[in-house]
C-alpha cells in the first residue's frame, strides 16, 4: 500500500463525523455541491441508543504497527487511531475538515506576516489516559519526529511538518502557537491523530514504541488486548474520556477476509463488514427468500447457490455412478455426492443466519479511473490518450457498476476531490465528453490509419514493451489469476489475417468494413501459418497449369520431355507473392497496429473492474484500438504491473482527500530522471505531467487565501484533465452488512466515524409499540 493511500485512509477512518462547523474551519459551504451518495448509517440519538455491549467489526488484517506515520500502518491502523487517539480535525458527511471540539475549541489563522501563524485552544477537560493534558509538550515533539530532519525516525511522510519553524506555548498552557517559514494552505492536516510526547519524543520509542501497543491514549476508547490467534483487536470504553462516553462496552475488530465475511456474519463472530457485491447479493437473497418472494428448490434448498445449477440429467447421472458396478468410479461419485450435499446443506443455514442483516449503501471516499501509461508506445502522444479518453462513454461504465446497487451513477468530474468537497468542480470540458468523430480524427492525426499494411512479426505489441511477456512472477493455469491475454477486436477479421485476394475482393464487395465472410480467426491458422499455406496452395496451381500444358502438348504429337536431363527440364515456377498484412477495420501506422495491454487484476471481488474493462474494450474498438485483456494475480498487479509501467492501460482507484493541495501532488507531479537514468515517478504511475500542473499545486498549496487556494486547485485539476493521463470514471460503491438495530453505523461516505455514537438502539417500549 503506497503511502499516499495510507495517508488519505488515516483521514477517511479516523475521528468524529457532521461536526459544527466552528471558527477556523472556513466558509462556503456551497462549494462543491451536495455529496453524490449520503451516509447510510441509520443515524439515532444517544438517548435511544442502550448503554453497553458489544460490537464485532470486521478488518482486512491486524495491523503491523500501530504508529500512522510509519510505511507499513494501514487501514486497521487508523481505524485504531480514530478511537484511540485525538483528532483535532475530522471530516464531516461531505468530506469537509472541521474542528473537533472534543479537543479544540479554537483552531485558526492569527498572523499571515510576516510569518503565518496558527493558535490551537485546547479543550480545558482534555487528558492523556495517564491524566496528564494534552499540550505544547505533545505538539512539539510530533513535528520534531516528522519535520525529515532527523533521519533516525523512521517515518513515511513529513508534508507539512518541514515547513513549521517552531512551536511554542501561548498566553495559557490551553494554547499552542505554530509558526510556519513557509505559508501552508493544508495547516489542518497536522496533528491528527496527535500521539503523546512518550512516542514521538525518541527514535527508539517512535520507531518500536507503538508498533503493538499503545500504552497511553486519549479517545473514547483505550486499546485493550491485540490477539494474533484469534485475529481480534479489542478496543474498551475510556474511563477518563471527558466527553459523552462510548456507548459500546466493547469494539472488537475482528481479521475476516473479504470473501469470507458472509459465513462469517451467519456463524456470528461479526456484526458489521464491509462487504463485496455477491456478499450483498446474498443477504438480498436471504431476506427475499424469508419474505416469501422465492421459492425454495429441489428438496427444500434456497433456489440459489452450489445446489441450483444441479439439472435432473445431471442428478440421475451422479446416481447412477455412485450406484454403479464400477466400485472405484462409485466411491469417489460417493465421496463427491456427500460434499455437495454438506455443502448445500452449510449454504442454506448460512442463508437462514443472514437474513438477520440488511445492506447499508453509500459511496466509498474513492474512484476508480482508468490510467494510461505515457512513458513510451502509443499513448507517450497526448494525442491518442485523448482519442482514447474520447471514445469512452463514463456514464455507461458508472451505470455498469452502480445501478444494479440503486447508487447515484454520475461520473466523477475532478481527479482532486469527490462532489460534496469544497474543491469540487466538474473540469471534464477541458478534455470534452464522448466523441467517437473527435476521437478518430485525434487518432487520424496522430498518423493511425485503418486498413494500413502490417509489417511487424505477427503478435508484435505496439505498446512499450514487445517483448514476451514474463509470467514466472505468477502462478499460472486456472484460478491463479494468470489465465492469459484475450485480445479484443480479433473476433471479426479486423486484425490482418490474409486471405486471398479473390476472398479480399469478394467481400470488399458485399460485406460492411470490418466484417468477414469466413470462419473467425480464433479458429484459423496463426497468421505466419496462413502465410504458408497460401503460398503452398499458389505454386500447387502453378504446378497444376504446367501438368496441363504438359498433357495438351502431348495430345499434339510433340515429343515428351526428359524429366532425367535438367538440361532439358522447365524452369521452376517463380515463388508465390506473399499475401500483404492490413490491419483491416482497426489502426495502424508505421507497420504496426495499434494494440494496447489492458492489465486487470483476476482475483475475487475484482468482477465488476473486469466487466468496466470488458465494456472500454468494446468503446476502443469502435475507434479502431485492439485492446489485450491481460489478467494478473492480485499480489502482482500493482507491484509487478502498476508500479513498475509494465501495461498500457488498467483501471484502479484512488482515495479522496480534504486536502489535495498536499496529498495529491505527488500523484500528477511531472517525474523526473534520476541519477541513473530511471524516471522518479512518486505516486504518478501514468507518468504523465507538465511543470504548469506543478506550479499550480506549489501556488495553492502555499495560499492562505482558502477560496483562492481551491481555485487553484480546479485549474491544476482542469490541466490534468487536458493531458489525459488518467480518467476518473465512478465512485467505488460502499456497501456494509449491519444488524438493523445498530445504530449510528454503516456506509460512512465521505465522512468518518463518531465512535462514542455507535451502539445498539434500545428495545421499543409498549409506549413506542402503540405508536
Amino acid at each position: 500500500m503506497s503511502q499516499r493511500r495510507r495517508r488519505s485512509l488515516a483521514l477517511l477512518t479516523s475521528g468524529v463525523l457532521a461536526l459544527p462547523l466552528l471558527t477556523g474551519c472556513g466558509a462556503g459551504d456551497d462549494e462543491g455541491g451536495q455529496a453524490a451518495a449520503g451516509q447510510d448509517i441509520a443515524t439515532t440519538t444517544r438517548d435511544k441508543i442502550a448503554d453497553g455491549g458489544v460490537l464485532r467489526w470486521a478488518v482486512d488484517a491486524l495491523p503491523d504497527t500501530l504508529n500512522t506515520f510509519q510505511a507499513d500502518a494501514d487501514a486497521t491502523t487508523n481505524r485504531i487511531a480514530g478511537a484511540v487517539l485525538p483528532q483535532l480535525f475530522v471530516l464531516d458527511a461531505k468530506g469537509r475538515p472541521v474542528v473537533n471540539p472534543d479537543y479544540l475549541e479554537k483552531a485558526e489563522v492569527i498572523e499571515r506576516e510576516p510569518k503565518q501563524v496558527v493558535q490551537y485552544k485546547l479543550n480545558q477537560k482534555a487528558v492523556w489516559s495517564d491524566g496528564r493534558e494534552i499540550g505544547a509538550a505533545d505538539f512539539v515533539a510530533q513535528w520534531r519526529a516528522l519535520n525529515g530532519k532527523d533521519s533516525a525516525y523512521w517515518t513515511a511522510r513529513n508534508a507539512g511538518y518541514d515547513r513549521i519553524e517552531k512551536i511554542e506555548k501561548g498566553k495559557t498552557d490551553l494554547e499552542v502557537r505554530v509558526t510556519f517559514n513557509k505559508p501552508y494552505a493544508d495547516w489542518r492536516s497536522l496533528f491528527t491523530p496527535l500521539y503523546p510526547k512518550q512516542v514521538t519524543g525518541t527514535p527508539d520509542a517512535f520507531n518500536e514504541g507503538a508498533r503493538g501497543a499503545l500504552k497511553i491514549t486519549a479517545g473514547p476508547f483505550g486499546l485493550g488486548a491485540i490477539d494474533k490467534k484469534t485475529g481480534t483487536a479489542a478496543l474498551t470504553r475510556n474511563a477518563r474520556w471527558w466527553g459523552r462516553p462510548a456507548k459500546l462496552d466493547t469494539l472488537v475488530l475482528t481479521a475476516v477476509p473479504r470473501a469470507e465475511r458472509p459465513a462469517a456474519l451467519a456463524a456470528g463472530r461479526l456484526d458489521l463488514a464491509e462487504i463485496d457485491r455477491a456478499g450483498a447479493d446474498r443477504i438480498a437473497l436471504a431476506r427475499r427468500d424469508a419474505a416469501g418472494k422465492n421459492g425454495p428448490g429441489a428438496g427444500g434448498a434456497p433456489a440459489h447457490g452450489p445446489g441450483a445449477a444441479l439439472t435432473p440429467a445431471d442428478a440421475t447421472l451422479s446416481w447412477a455412478t455412485a450406484f454403479g458396478a464400477d466400485e472405484e468410479k462409485a466411491a469417489a461419485e460417493t465421496e463427491s455426492r456427500q460434499k455437495h450435499l454438506d455443502s448445500v446443506k452449510r449454504y442454506a443455514e448460512e442463508q437462514t443466519a443472514l437474513k438477520a442483516f440488511t445492506v447499508r449503501k453509500s459511496l466509498e471516499p474513492a474512484y476508480t479511473q482508468l490510467a494510461m501509461n505515457g512513458a513510451s508506445g502509443p499513448l507517450a502522444d497526448e494525442r491518442v490518450r485523448r482519442a482514447v479518453a474520447r471514445a469512452l462513454d463514463r456514464r455507461a461504465l458508472a451505470e455498469v457498476v452502480l445501478k444494479p446497487l440503486g447508487l447515484p451513477a454520475k461520473p466523477v468530474g475532478s481527479h482532486l476531490a469527490l462532489s460534496g468537497q469544497r474543491a469540487y468542480a466538474d473540469n471534464s470540458d477541458a478534455l470534452g465528453g464522448q466523441d467517437t468523430q473527435a476521437a478518430q480524427a485525434l487518432l487520424a492525426d496522430a498518423g493511425w490509419r485503418k486498413g494500413g499494411k502490417i509489417t511487424e512479426p505477427a503478435g508484435a505489441k505496439a505498446g512499450p514493451e514487445s517483448e514476451q511477456q514474463d509470467d514466472s512472477k505468477t502462478p499460472s493455469g486456472p484460478g491463479t489469476g494468470n489465465d492469459g491475454l484475450y485480445i479484443v477486436g480479433q473476433d471479426d477479421g479486423a486484425n490482418g489475417d490474409p486471405r486471398s485476394a479473390t476472398e479480399d475482393r469478394a467481400s470488399s464487395d458485399t460485406a460492411p468494413e470490418g466484417t468477414q465472410d469466413g470462419p473467425s480467426p480464433v479458429l484459423a491458422p496463426a497468421p505466419f501459418g496462413a502465410q504458408q499455406e497460401a503460398s503452398l496452395l499458389a505454386q500447387a496451381a502453378q504446378v497444376a497449369r504446367a501438368a496441363r500444358a504438359e498433357s495438351t502438348d502431348d495430345a499434339k504429337g510433340v515429343p515428351a520431355r526428359d524429366e532425367a536431363d535438367p538440361a532439358k527440364a522447365s524452369p521452376a515456377p517463380a515463388p508465390a507473392k506473399q499475401p500483404v498484412r492490413t490491419s483491416g477495420g482497426m489502426l495502424a501506422k508505421d507497420g504496426k497496429a495499434l494494440s494496447l495491454r489492458f492489465v486487470l487484476p483476476a482475483g475475487p471481488g475484482s468482477e465488476s473492474l473486469r466487466t468496466v474493462g470488458e465494456r472500454i474494450a468494446g468503446m476502443l474498438r469502435k475507434v479502431g484500438v485492439n485492446t489485450e485483456m491481460i489478467k494478473v494475480a492480485d499480489d502482482s498487479f500493482f507491484k509487478d504491473h502498476i508500479a513498475s509501467g509494465q501495461y498500457d492501460l488498467a483501471l484502479y482507484s484512488w482515495p479522496a482527500t480534504a486536502y489535495p493541495a498536499t496529498d495529491a501532488r505527488p500523484i500528477f507531479a511531472k517525474p523526473e530522471p534520476a541519477a541513473d537514468g530511471s524516471l522518479l515517478v512518486e505516486q504518478n504511475y501514468t507518468r504523465v505531467g507538465t511543470d504548469h500542473i506543478d506550479q499550480l499545486f506549489d501556488q495553492a498549496v502555499a495560499e492562505l487565501d482558502e477560496e483562492q487556494s481551491r481555485e487553484l486547485m480546479r485549474k491544476a485539476d482542469a490541466r490534468i484533465w487536458a493531458a489525459a493521463g488518467s480518467i476518473p470514471l465512478f465512485q467505488r460503491p460502499e456497501l456494509v452488512a449491519v444488524k438493523p438495530s445498530l445504530a449510528n453505523a454503516g456506509a460512512f461516505g465521505l465522512g468518518a466515524p463518531r465512535y462514542q455514537d455507535i451502539g445498539w438502539k434500545k428495545a421499543p417500549t409498549a409506549k413506542d409499540k402503540k405508536k
